[in-house]
């Protein structure tokens, strides 16, 4: 089956919360665009998120973070396509040092899961 990732460093314009604390949908919108390549990998279509069957919020996530976002079809059905993903810190800042200083974390933390499912019409799929 098909597998997509995408980084990305959270920035101040994404800390919604006190403390620079992100707001956990930034996962799912992550989420939404490994999907969209996901599926344009596999059928030629962007296609259209049908939705979650479960999310998990597991560790905080702070602007200045680097987040890995992971996903994976695990099955296919006619029009349907279900997806497993998972979202890691692996780059933390490290304001305590100096304020450019940042450390790559040995072992990513798990910050978020999901599975979900999306729907590429017959018609619009070219694969």
């Amino acid at each position: 089956m098909s597998k997509a990732m995408i980084r990305i460093r959270m920035s101040m314009h994404d800390a919604h919360y006190g403390g620079n604390l992100v707001d956990g949908a930034k996962m799912l919108n992550l989420f939404g665009d490994v999907a969209t390549e996901l599926l344009i990998r596999q059928d030629g279509d962007e296609g259209l998120f049908a939705g979650y069957e479960s999310v998990e919020f597991l560790a905080p996530v702070y602007a200045g973070d680097y987040i890995e976002a992971v996903g994976e079809i695990v099955k296919v059905g006619n029009s349907s396509r279900k997806m497993v993903f998972e979202a890691r810190k692996v780059i933390i800042p490290r304001p305590d040092i100096n304020d450019s200083a940042c450390d790559v974390l040995e072992e990513p933390i798990v910050v978020c899961r999901a599975t979900g499912t999306c729907v590429v019409p017959k018609d619009k799929q070219r694969k």
